[in-house]
């Protein structure tokens, strides 16, 4: 890995992060078009470089996360389900981002369904706007069971935890903000638990591709934040699925 890899790793994490593209697969494909295989290192660096764009939202949403006790508590009920399962399940995932030909069928099954969803999503009745805090506890649990399917490379948390709250009832608006404050606890667990495992193995010139990476992503997330929650004012996510399928295609017939 090189300066340039770590800088574009970073502005690819931070872009897709927060859109319903999967941060994941698109840095699994970006490691392919770049020509770099899928080393230990290399795992634990996509994880990590997630921290960036997790601080850019505690940023933009620090007093909602530190002075509102009611939304904290949805978000820590919302974090169990995949806190257990992904304790349990984490050597399967790790083991599941050495499989690059999972990537395209997720991306496109996701876009498929993402297209799907929105069609049948637009004929029901436009939910009023609510309050996070005003939303059932058993919602979250379940937004958070939702989001566990996401530890498959492709899938996108952010996708499905955004499909997932719509079919519950949450207004657009209410569940895109909602995926940006449960991301915290989840990408820090995450990442935390893959550090701890395996930081004693980096030397320091990775640990300088890391801060490089880390510093890309958190300063393209804040922009990818703004735009989404313009965008979502006035479109579905019809768009995100068809771009889905897109790289799936583009994946399979030019990069491979």
């Amino acid at each position: 890995m090189s300066t340039l890899h770590a800088l574009i790793f970073g502005l690819v994490e931070g872009v897709t992060e927060f859109l319903p593209i999967s941060s994941t697969g698109h840095l699994m494909l970006t490691s392919i078009a770049l020509g770099l295989t899928q080393t230990d290192f290399l795992k634990t660096f996509e994880i990590s470089i997630q921290l960036g764009a997790i601080l850019s939202v505690v940023v933009l949403y620090w007093r909602r996360l530190l002075t509102n006790w009611e939304v904290m508590k949805r978000i820590a009920v919302a974090f169990i389900p995949t806190g257990i399962i992904g304790f349990f399940v984490y050597k399967a995932v790790k083991n599941l981002l050495s499989n690059i030909s999972i990537v395209p069928w997720t991306l496109l099954i996701g876009g498929i369904l993402l297209i799907i969803f929105e069609l049948w999503h637009k004929k029901r009745p436009e939910v009023s706007e609510q309050k996070l805090e005003d939303l059932s506890y058993t919602k979250y649990f379940l937004v958070g069971i939702i989001q566990s399917i996401s530890m498959i490379p492709g899938v996108s948390r952010s996708a499905a935890t955004i499909i997932g709250g719509l079919a519950l009832g949450f207004s657009r608006k209410n569940i895109v903000e909602f995926s940006f404050l449960l991301a915290v606890p989840t990408v820090l667990a995450a990442t935390g638990y893959d550090l701890l495992k395996n930081a004693g193995a980096f030397s320091s010139s990775q640990f300088n591709f890391l801060a490089i990476g880390f510093i890309a992503s958190f300063i393209t997330a804040l922009l990818a934040i703004k735009f989404l929650m313009g965008y979502i004012q006035k479109h579905s996510f019809i768009a995100f699925g068809i771009y889905r399928i897109a790289i799936a295609l583009l994946f399979w017939f030019v990069i491979r």
